[in-house]
C-alpha cells in the first residue's frame, strides 16, 4: 500500500504548511519527492520544454509535485497545460495547485482517473479542441518511481505524439478531383462489404481502417491520422455511426482535420443516436434509409440530413443456372427471423422495473398498430401513467433498450400475423427454430429450413420462388427493406406490404402490395395461379433495380451528395 509522510523545516517554502519534501512510503522503501536535490531537482523537468517553440505546444505535467515547477511555468508560458495526478492523498498534502495563479487556472486541465487510457482519452480530446497542438510531457521522476505502469505508459505515449506533428499536414482541400477518395471505418457490420464492393466498381480509391471492439481511442485516433496522412481522403465513411465514440473524440478529430464523414444509417437511427448526443457537427452528414427520420434528426441538431434507401449487389443477386437444393424450391416461401429469441434476449439482459415489463405486451400491441414512428413518444401520447416510469429509467441506454425490446415484439407480432396467413398454402419458411414455437398448434403446418447465409445462399434460394412473400420491420413504419431490391435483381417476384417510401422506388406495374394483412390469402391465390403475370412484374421490377438501385447508385448519390456540402472552392 502507498502512503505519504510530510518532510517540515523552518526555512522557506511554497507550502504554508511548512512542507520542504514528500516521502512516499512502498513496504520497507522510503522514496523521497526532491531529495537532495531540493526544488532544483523538480525546476529541473522543465528544461525540454524551455528548449522548444512552445507556441505550438501543450505543456502535460505528469504529477503536480510540490508546485516549484508548476510556478515556474506559469511565470514563462501563459496558454493551456494539463495536471495529471491520480494521488488525492498527495494532493491533499501539498496543496501544489494553489502555486498556479488564477489566470492561468482558467486554461488548466487537471486529470484524476485512475485508468491510464481514459487519461490518454481526455487528452486527446482537448488536443483536439485546442487545434491539434502537440502534447509535450513535463516528467517529474519521483511519480515515475511510485507508479511506473501509470505514470511510465502516459510518459512514453506522450513522447510519441510530441515526436510527431500530423496536424498540420492533415489538412487538405476535399472534393477538388472529379474521383473522390474514400476512407471507410470498417466493422463487423455485414453492409461494409457492399459499400467496399462499389467503390472497386467505381474505381474509387478507398481505404480501410478497422475498428476493433477493444479499442483504445489514442491508438485509433493514431490510425486515422494516419490514413489520412498518407491517403489523403476526401471524406470518412461508415455505417449506423460505428468507430464514432461517445464522448466525441473522433468528432473532434475529423473537426480538426476538416474531413467530413457520411454516416449511413441502416438501421433505425433513433435506437443508435441517441447514445451520440454530445456528437453533433456541422462535419457530419448523416443519411437514412428511412425518410421519416428526417425531420427528427434535424431537430435534435443535425444540420446536415438526408434521405439515402437501402440497395443490392446485382453481381451477386442475380438469375443463375445454378440449380437449387430441391428441398429449397417452393411455390411460396418467407425467409425471416421469429423475433423470439431475440425479445427474449433482450428481456433477460436488461433490468425493467415491474410496471414496465407488465404493460410490455400492450405497447407492443399498440406500436405495431399505430403510425407513430417514436416508441417514446407513442408511450408519451398514449399511456401517460406509463412514461413516468420510462423516464425514471436510469440512462438513456436503459431507455433505449427498452425501447429495442418494442420495437422487436411488435415486428414479431406483426410478422407473426402476416405469415398465418400464409398457412394454408404450406409455404417453406427459412429461418430460426423460433418459428416451429410459433405454429405448433397450427392443423396446417409449413416446410421449415434453417437460416440462410446472405451471401452465398440466399442469392440461389430467391431463383427457386414462385412467391417470395415480405413484411417489413416495425422499425421502419414508411421505408422499405433490403429484400425488395435482392429479390428483383435474383429474378424473384416478390409480394410485400406497401410502405409510403415505397412510390419512390417502384410503380404499381413493378410490385405488387398489400395494404392490410388480410388481402394476403387472396393476392396469394391469385398470382400462383397466374405465373406469367409475375414473370412480367418480375421482369419490370429487376430492369428497375439495375437502372436505379445498386449499391453504386446508393454510394454515387451519397458522394455527390458529400460534394455539394464541403467541396474546396478554388482560390
Amino acid at each position: 500500500m502507498l502512503t505519504f509522510e510530510a518532510v517540515y523545516d523552518h526555512g522557506p517554502t511554497l507550502n504554508d504548511a511548512g512542507i520542504t519534501d514528500i516521502i512516499a512510503l512502498m513496504g520497507q522503501r522510503r522514496i523521497p519527492m526532491l531529495g537532495a536535490g531540493g526544488p532544483a531537482r523538480e525546476e529541473a523537468a522543465l528544461k525540454p520544454l524551455l528548449d522548444q517553440d512552445t507556441s505550438n505546444l501543450l505543456p502535460v505535467f505528469l504529477g503536480a509535485g510540490l508546485g516549484y515547477a508548476l510556478k515556474k511555468i506559469c511565470q514563462i508560458f501563459a496558454g493551456p497545460m494539463a495536471i495529471v495526478e491520480k494521488e488525492s492523498d498527495l494532493q491533499s498534502l501539498t496543496k501544489s495547485l494553489d502555486q498556479i495563479p488564477p489566470s492561468n487556472q482558467k486554461d488548466l486541465l487537471l486529470l484524476t482517473d485512475p485508468d491510464s487510457r481514459q487519461i490518454l482519452n481526455q487528452l486527446t480530446r482537448w488536443q483536439g479542441r485546442l487545434g491539434g497542438k502537440r502534447l509535450f510531457p513535463i516528467i517529474l521522476p519521483f511519480y515515475q518511481r511510485i507508479d511506473p505502469s501509470y505514470y511510465g505508459e502516459l510518459r512514453r505515449q506522450l513522447e510519441a505524439s510530441a515526436r510527431f506533428d500530423f496536424w498540420s499536414k492533415a489538412v487538405q482541400p476535399r472534393f477538388i478531383n472529379p474521383n473522390p477518395r474514400v476512407l471507410l471505418l470498417t466493422s463487423k457490420y455485414f453492409l461494409m462489404g457492399e459499400v467496399i464492393g462499389a467503390c472497386q466498381k467505381m474505381n474509387l480509391a478507398h481505404r480501410l481502417v478497422t475498428i476493433e471492439d477493444d479499442i483504445g481511442h489514442d491508438i485509433f485516433v493514431k490510425q486515422v491520422l494516419e490514413a489520412v496522412l498518407d491517403f489523403k481522403p476526401d471524406c470518412c465513411l461508415t455505417l449506423n455511426h460505428m468507430g464514432v465514440d461517445r464522448e466525441g473524440i473522433l468528432m473532434d478529430l475529423l473537426a480538426r482535420l476538416q474531413l467530413p464523414l457520411a454516416s449511413w444509417f441502416v438501421d433505425n437511427p433513433h435506437l443508435i443516436i441517441h447514445l451520440y448526443a454530445s456528437c453533433i457537427s456541422p462535419w457530419t452528414a448523416l443519411f437514412t434509409w428511412d425518410e421519416d427520420n428526417i425531420a427528427s434528426l434535424q431537430a435534435m441538431g443535425f444540420e446536415h440530413v438526408y434521405y439515402l434507401p437501402l440497395g443490392t449487389d446485382p453481381s451477386r443477386f442475380k438469375p443463375t443456372q445454378n440449380k437449387a437444393p430441391q428441398e429449397w424450391r417452393s411455390e411460396l416461401s418467407f425467409v425471416g427471423n421469429s423475433m423470439i429469441y431475440k425479445v427474449g434476449t433482450r428481456l433477460k439482459s436488461a433490468t425493467f422495473p415491474k410496471v414496465l415489463l407488465l404493460a410490455f405486451q400492450k405497447v407492443a400491441h399498440a406500436f405495431m398498430d399505430s403510425n407513430e414512428r417514436s416508441v417514446a413518444k407513442l408511450i408519451k401520447d398514449e399511456f401517460p401513467d406509463l412514461y413516468t416510469h420510462f423516464e425514471a429509467l436510469p440512462d438513456n441506454e436503459a431507455k433505449l433498450a427498452y425501447e429495442t425490446a418494442i420495437t422487436w415484439q411488435a415486428t414479431r407480432l406483426y410478422r407473426n400475423n402476416c405469415v398465418r396467413y400464409l398457412l394454408p398454402f404450406r409455404p417453406l419458411i427459412a429461418g430460426d427454430s423460433g418459428w416451429k414455437i410459433e405454429f405448433r398448434n397450427e392443423p396446417i403446418q409449413p416446410r421449415y429450413m434453417g437460416e440462410l447465409n446472405y451471401y452465398s445462399q440466399l442469392p440461389i434460394f430467391y431463383t427457386a420462388q414462385g412467391i417470395t412473400f415480405n413484411c417489413t420491420s416495425k422499425q421502419m413504419k414508411g421505408a422499405v427493406n433490403q429484400r425488395i431490391f435482392d429479390c428483383p435483381a435474383a429474378g424473384g417476384f416478390v409480394l410485400t406490404d406497401w410502405r409510403e417510401q415505397m412510390a419512390e422506388l417502384f410503380t404499381d406495374q413493378e410490385m405488387v402490395c398489400y395494404h392490410e394483412p388480410a388481402e394476403i390469402p387472396e393476392l396469394v391465390k391469385y398470382y400462383l395461379k397466374h405465373p406469367s403475370e409475375r414473370r412480367v412484374f418480375a421482369n419490370r421490377a429487376r430492369k428497375r433495380v439495375l437502372a436505379c438501385h445498386s449499391w453504386e447508385h446508393r454510394l454515387k448519390s451519397m458522394l455527390a451528395t458529400m460534394r455539394e456540402i464541403y467541396h474546396t472552392p478554388k482560390a
